[in-house]
């Protein structure tokens, strides 16, 4: 039976040099890092608060996005990564069976979630000298933004796919050899962060609520998790423990941070910022 509803996806891996492969994934970090530190630095301009810093803030959080996100990958889905090829765990090579570069592979959101909170904590203290909620409520609208750039780049790889449609509807991910579609779970998630970093943006300049510590950063925390919780129903489970009706591995690590977001967000009208202080 004709497809009619589905497309064929087999896009190149990136553009080659001849001497060098530059992978469109690595370009869709490139872009998200970049519009997150204009969106910051637009932010600061608003805060009064020196670029110098804005500096500092974007080495933080490359650090802690790409090892937090590589580390949360092999803790939550590939543990035994760490004693069969110890090395491919931080840098972007293969040595089992054979050595290849890689680039890095395998990058998991909810580590990067941690890693980002950890290290704004302490550029928090060594930086900016502000409240890590003052910061936290701020670098997340940069955070949305570069989810949807993450996730596309995941789509172009055929990674991180969708379940099987059974039906005329989806994406043939051609690069695994399938000729049936699955749905293109990567889009669904890049749609949902779009909707939250607009959210997101919408709060931060519109409304007063920047000033309640930890406001923004709730919704953040609720809105992206949500998105994810839902995309999980649709897309193939990356470890497969579970019967067919349980939370997948993605869904039960969301549902804390759910649960943070609600309480921040309930507690944060006690938590208002002095206004000499913005």
């Amino acid at each position: 039976m004709t497809q009619f509803l589905a497309f064929t996806w087999d896009p190149s891996k990136g553009i080659d040099l001849g001497f060098i492969m530059i992978r469109y994934y690595s370009l869709m970090f490139v872009i998200a890092f970049t519009l997150g530190w204009f969106i910051m630095k637009r932010i600061y301009k608003n805060e009064n608060v020196s670029e110098e810093k804005l500096d500092s803030l974007f080495i933080y959080t490359v650090i802690a996005t790409l090892l937090g996100a590589r580390l949360g990958h092999v803790i939550f889905y590939q543990t035994e990564l760490i004693w069969e090829d110890p090395l491919a765990v931080l840098l972007p090579i293969r040595t089992v069976p054979e050595f290849e570069f890689t680039g890095f592979q395998g990058l998991a959101s909810h580590g990067a979630a941690i890693a980002i909170i950890i290290a704004m904590f302490m550029y928090s203290k060594r930086v900016i000298k502000k409240p890590v909620l003052w910061i936290l409520d701020r670098v997340v609208i940069a955070v949305a933004c570069g989810g949807i750039f993450v996730r596309i780049g995941n789509f172009i790889n055929s990674e991180i796919i969708g379940k099987p449609t059974h039906s005329d509807f989806g994406v043939i991910f051609k690069q695994l050899g399938e000729s049936f579609p699955r749905h293109p779970a990567q889009l669904y998630e890049a749609a949902g962060y779009i909707i939250v970093f607009l959210i997101l943006w919408f709060i931060y300049w519109k409304t007063n609520k920047r000033q309640y510590l930890g406001y923004i950063f709730g919704v953040f925390l609720i809105l992206l998790w949500t998105v994810r919780f839902l995309v999980e129903f649709v897309k193939e489970a990356q470890v497969e423990d579970r019967a067919q009706w349980a939370l997948n591995t993605g869904q039960w690590l969301s549902i804390p941070f759910i649960l943070i977001g609600i309480y921040l967000m309930v507690q944060a009208p006690k938590r208002k910022y002095p206004k000499e202080e913005m």
